[in-house]
């Protein structure tokens, strides 16, 4: 970097023009807490939950039998099991792959990649001489349930190194999430931080802070457990957009920004949502 860029950084974060990914996480949060000045920040974990006392108490009535126990002890089962060679998914992951969901997605040193749980899975699986899983539903997402099952309670903490790369994969994000498309020309900002707590059809529009904090996710509508790629291609159709393929660079990236944005809330996945 020459003296000119550094000069002109400096400049710009003196002045305060230069967004740092902390930065924009904390006036992120704060457009939601003024926003919502009754609502306890913890809260915010629980989605539009947060911000509708009826939808609220309906979701808790559901909760008390949630309706992917039974993937996240299917999911259990799966990760235990031993592929061909004798090994477990557990041989892949720090803690055994236990109680580390909340701090994915990762930033991968070595290879300069982003690293979401679901891609972290199959990459073991092939690292094991195993086909890999599909990642709307199924299998996969039954184990990437039972890892955020273990998970639950502790603090979102995503990280995001001084490494340009890594700059790069939020940057990335956070231009997806802002950026208007599709037949409708919105974007995730304008339904989730511009108009959220109004209604589209019978649907409240949610915040996006919390966004990823409980998934995957039963939702009725779908009437099984789906990824959160799943639903960004859902959203994407919403709005007559193309939708991406799950864990392609832009959703990965998507979920990047949005999980960061989340730093501090408690995980609290799987969930169940409408």
């Amino acid at each position: 970097m020459n003296k000119k860029i550094i000069l002109l950084l400096t400049f710009f974060i003196s002045i305060g023009l230069y967004a740092s990914p902390e930065s924009d996480r904390k006036a992120f949060a704060k457009h939601y807490y003024d926003l919502y000045p009754d609502v306890h920040p913890a809260e915010f974990n629980n989605g539009v939950y947060a911000i509708d006392a009826a939808s609220k108490d309906q979701w808790e009535s559901i909760e008390e039998f949630p309706p992917y126990e039974i993937n996240v002890d299917s999911g259990k089962k799966l990760f235990e099991t031993a592929f061909k060679n004798g090994k477990t998914y557990a041989s892949c992951f720090d803690n055994g792959g236990i109680g580390i969901k909340h701090t994915y997605p990762r930033f991968d040193a070595k290879t300069g990649d982003l690293i979401t749980m679901e891609l972290a899975l199959n990459n073991c699986r092939k690292a094991n001489n195993e086909k890999p899983l599909k990642y709307k539903k199924g299998p996969l997402i039954d184990i990437s349930a039972y890892l955020a099952f273990t998970s639950r309670g502790k603090t979102i903490d995503i990280k995001i190194p001084n490494d340009k790369r890594a700059i790069a994969w939020y940057e990335k994000g956070k231009k997806f999430f802002e950026t208007k498309r599709g037949q409708l020309d919105m974007s995730c900002t304008d339904c989730h931080v511009n108009n959220v707590g109004k209604n589209v059809r019978a649907d409240l529009l949610g915040p996006a802070l919390g966004h990823t904090t409980h998934w995957p996710v039963y939702r009725s509508k779908w009437g099984s457990l789906g990824s959160l790629h799943r639903r960004y291609a859902g959203c994407n159709k919403n709005i007559r957009a193309k939708p991406k393929k799950p864990q392609s660079e832009e959703y990965r990236a998507l979920e990047y920004y949005e999980s960061f944005m989340g730093n501090g809330l408690d995980a609290n996945g799987p969930g169940a949502r409408k």
